[in-house]
């Protein structure tokens, strides 16, 4: 198969950000789950460098044009091997190939009589660099810049774009994933049903002189849209390119939210004026927050990329943004956050996982994997078979869809699994008694050979992670061409294969030292409280409360003590906390579930039980008066140790 994905063009307006490395990241990501399923795979992406903003910027930083995209353009393409992001080709607008196929594709669609000149009156927004309509307004100012558009009339040249609303709209209910998710498809089949306004395509040289002139009148230059969108050909050898065909006909575009319309409605259809068949796919996902907070350069929390990974490792940056954001919803970042990540499930559940695996098979076995017998195989490690050969359905499932986050938790159940699966047959015990030899040896292997398809699974999100892994499970040249065919099920690992316990795949971060965003100091003064306010307590005090998310992995009730229960938690350290719901809940149904604790009250004995916190509950009584206690919970899969805000 072929694979053709592209991240949006980046606007040089601003710095590469987040917002940017997530979109690159989720890219780069899918290229190599692609490449991992054996395709053929072509990954784009680039910058967009012409129109007003552009000369705005340039003239703030007192440079050229020319000069000031040259920069920004460098710093997008330094960025992405921070990331651990490598595209096939980067595109800028600027590019003298990409100038030229602009402009033959301007001639042909106004050759056809799809491109007429016209005069034009309407509400034009610089940041948007375009027309409005009245139903796009809200409160008579952009929804996206908060500014009132200048009244502007003047003559352009226009595209057709109301002939092909019919055949878009066709295409689009034809194709239910054409764009995913489908609430974005629903928003766009809204805006067609009403009548489409044709779309100015070019600007006069009298305000604007930064872009691709109109081959068929020079006093003019192309509307930013119309000259950007068309890199995704470009990259690709349009016209008459050896390998276009091929790469075009499965093109799959990622972008957030905010550029939906020109990319669902006015690319299609000049590609439809074209006469070429509509990109396969196009992925659209939220927003990244900043301690909820929308990212913003005036109030200074826009977080850079480079910082994140010197902060806190390529790998660890890569699998939160794919792991915390449900794709095509918001999603809010924090250094605490990423610590809990990087805490819980890379230091915790992976590195133990792989270092105690390592450890065991280098001190029992002499750094041997050893070799199944299958006299001592058990349902056991039968039911862990099923559950690795269901992990790898659900990952390519879940990646396919561009559900990253499901799919890594499909993974990360299966190294929870694993997890217990030590536990339960304490190989260490088994090492002590030379009758068990056998059972150890089928324990080890199966550890191993599990750890060896973790491996593989994470290489599209963290390939640094996953190439360690492979080193040292001995599999460093074997897993360089590997695919899901070829090493995508169980017993490939090779009895005899060399492990070597390297260092930690993730040390523990400091949770007092995490990266917080920088924000600037408000303006305003803080009013204080009045004197009928009291018994209130201000934002300070209650931001000294540490309220977590912890699961209940064992209970036990207190003996001599009717009403406690000794609590061990998860959050996600373990730690014990003693709580008054024996009445309540018995021990049993207890386990799994996840409460919200205070996290930071002094610890304190109850029944010679030190107790460090406190379970969060809700009391009252029903209808015959009794008593009743209902538990604190939380909706949803969440990590451990959460911050509650």
């Amino acid at each position: 198969m072929t694979t053709y994905i592209t991240t949006p063009i980046y606007y040089v307006n601003a710095m590469p950000h987040l917002g940017h490395a997530y979109t690159t990241i989720v890219a780069d990501t899918y290229s190599r789950f692609r490449r991992l399923c054996g395709d053929d795979v072509r990954f784009q992406t680039g910058t967009d460098e012409h129109g007003e903003k552009i000369v705005q910027a340039a003239e703030e930083q007192g440079c050229s044009p020319r000069e000031y995209v040259d920069r920004i353009s460098a710093a997008f393409q330094k960025t992405w091997p921070l990331l651990d992001v490598a595209p096939d080709n980067f595109i800028r607008t600027t590019n003298a190939e990409h100038i030229q196929v602009v402009q033959e594709i301007l001639q042909k669609v106004h050759d056809q009589g799809d491109i007429y000149f016209s005069e034009y009156s309407g509400h034009y927004c610089k940041g948007c660099e375009r027309f409005l309509t009245e139903k796009e307004l809200v409160d008579g100012k952009c929804p996206d810049h908060l500014t009132v558009p200048e009244e502007i009339s003047e003559q352009n040249y226009f595209f057709r774009m109301s002939r092909y609303q019919d055949q878009l709209i066709d295409h689009i209910k034809k194709n239910p994933e054409y764009i995913t998710p489908e609430r974005y498809r629903n928003e766009v089949l809204s805006f067609l049903s009403e009548p489409l306004e044709d779309l100015c395509i070019s600007r006069p040289t009298t305000r604007l002189t930064w872009g691709i002139p109109l081959p068929f009148d020079e006093k003019f230059v192309t509307y930013v849209w119309f000259d950007a969108l068309i890199n995704y050909l470009t990259g690709i050898g349009y016209p008459d390119g050896p390998d276009f065909e091929k790469y075009w006909s499965v093109a799959e575009h990622v972008i957030a939210k905010d550029i939906l319309k020109p990319h669902a409605i006015y690319w299609p259809t000049m590609i439809l004026a074209m006469g070429l068949t509509p990109y396969k796919r196009l992925h659209v996902h939220g927003y990244w927050n900043v301690e909820e907070t929308k990212m913003s350069k005036s109030i200074g929390n826009v977080i850079k990329p480079g910082e994140l990974v010197q902060e806190y490792g390529v790998d660890t940056v890569r699998y939160f943004l794919l792991r915390e954001m449900s794709f095509g919803l918001d999603s809010s970042f924090s250094g605490e956050a990423i610590v809990t990540r990087r805490n819980s499930d890379l230091a915790n559940d992976l590195g133990n996982l792989f270092s105690r695996t390592l450890t065991m098979i280098g001190k029992y076995v002499a750094g041997r994997v050893p070799e199944v017998d299958e006299k001592v195989v058990t349902d056991e490690d039968r039911t862990l078979i099923g559950s690795m050969e269901g992990m790898l359905a659900s990952y390519q499932r879940s990646m396919n869809n561009f559900a990253f986050h499901r799919g890594l938790q499909a993974v990360w159940e299966v190294i929870g699994e694993l997890n217990r699966y030590i536990v339960t047959n304490a190989p260490w015990e088994l090492a002590a008694d030379p009758a068990k030899k056998k059972r150890l040896d089928t324990v080890l292997y199966f550890l191993a050979e599990s750890l060896r398809l973790i491996a593989l699974v994470l290489r599209p999100v963290m390939p640094q992670a996953a190439e360690k892994m492979a080193v040292a499970l001995g599999l460093e040249e074997s897993m360089a061409g590997a695919t899901l065919a070829t090493a995508g099920r169980w017993g490939i690992l090779e009895p005899g294969t060399g492990v070597a316990k390297g260092p930690q795949l993730f040390p523990r971060l400091d949770t007092g030292k995490q990266q917080q965003p920088k924000k600037k100091a408000a303006s305003r003064k803080i009013e204080q409280p009045t004197a009928d306010m009291e018994g209130l307590i201000t934002f300070d005090q209650f931001g000294k409360v540490d309220l977590r998310v912890a699961e209940i992995i064992a209970a036990e009730k207190i003996k001599k003590a009717d009403k406690l229960v000794k609590l061990t938690l998860k959050a996600p350290e373990e730690r014990t906390v003693v709580a008054g719901i024996a009445k309540f809940y018995r021990p049993e149904e207890l386990v799994g579930k996840k409460v919200i604790i205070v996290a930071n009250l002094k610890p304190v004995k109850l029944m010679g039980v030190t107790s460090q916190g406190m379970v969060l509950a809700a009391k009252d009584t029903d209808e015959q008066g009794r008593e009743r206690l209902v538990l604190s919970t939380v909706e949803g899969d969440i990590t451990p140790g959460s911050k509650v805000a």
